[in-house]
């Protein structure tokens, strides 16, 4: 069975955002929870809080315990853009954007993998 858990408009660019979901991908559970724990990047918060949910959801509705979980698939996709302008040379207005995120996380059973 799978379990799901999605957080949406997280304020980090997919595109930094991205580069740490390619590491976990595949991997167990409970070590990616670990990996990202020791991660010293503030980025890496929101996508550990998204997998500890995943594994809690699998904990509450089959009481399937996180090493026996595997990381099926992560997605970080593009959310909203915050379009602001700043002061630039010469009088002026520079466009600035600030990206939000989508993540996604699905966890399965090492069982149903084997099958």
């Amino acid at each position: 069975m799978q379990f799901v858990a999605k957080a949406r408009y997280v304020r980090y660019s997919p595109y930094k955002l991205r580069p740490l979901a390619d590491v976990i991908r595949g991997k167990n559970a409970r070590y990616a929870l670990y990996w990202l724990s020791t991660c010293r990047m503030k980025k890496a918060e929101p996508v550990s809080k998204t997998l500890a949910s995943a594994a809690a959801n699998a904990k509450d509705l089959q009481n399937i315990e996180i090493d026996k979980l595997f990381v099926k698939d992560i997605r970080v996709d593009q959310g909203p853009s915050y379009r602001y302008y700043k002061p630039g040379a010469m009088g002026r207005a520079n466009p600035y954007r600030k990206r939000f995120s989508h993540i996604n996380i699905v966890l399965e059973s090492v069982d149903m993998k084997e099958v």
